[in-house]
């Protein structure tokens, strides 16, 4: 094994981890996962079901597409949890009759009284912030991710 030397040094150098806009993302999503996990399996959750059920609380009705756009998802990574989801009586999933290519996924009634319970998650997962903190942190977020759906979506070439 070689060791590789650095062509730049110090903090000039792009390829350090700390100059990354990605990294501190990244694990930023892997502490907030860890953290959640434990809050959400007092309710029976994972947390990309807990994003999928704050969906259908919000909207009741959703197409698989619908929800896939919403949360950034594609349906070879959706399918599957809606199908786990859906064995374990929290939704269904059903063809749209004015569509038949449509697949429609709706809260059952076990789904629905979750949503009680549910509302403790956000005051947990709060605990420690200002309101106003958590509002600006998370507007600003919202923007990045704005940003990069816009960059996904545009032509490459």
């Amino acid at each position: 094994m070689t060791d590789f030397v650095a062509t730049q040094t110090g903090e000039d150098d792009p390829l350090l981890l700390d100059r990354q806009v990605c990294f501190p993302l990244y694990a930023a999503t892997n502490l907030l996962t860890r953290l959640y996990g434990p809050v959400l399996a007092k309710l029976g959750l994972t947390y990309p079901q807990y994003l999928v059920m704050l969906v259908l609380w919000e909207h009741r009705v959703q197409s698989v597409g619908e929800l896939g756009a919403r949360l950034h998802l594609d349906s070879g990574t959706l399918t599957p949890l809606l199908k786990r989801m859906e064995t374990a009586g929290l939704l269904t999933r059903t063809r749209d009759p004015a569509d038949e290519r449509r697949v429609l996924v709706a809260l059952t009634a076990a789904g629905k009284a979750l949503r009680e319970p549910a509302l403790q998650v956000p005051e947990t997962m709060a605990n420690g912030y200002r309101p106003g903190e958590l509002d600006t942190l998370r507007e600003s977020v919202r923007q990045l991710v704005a940003t990069l759906a816009q960059h996904r979506s545009a032509p490459t070439g």
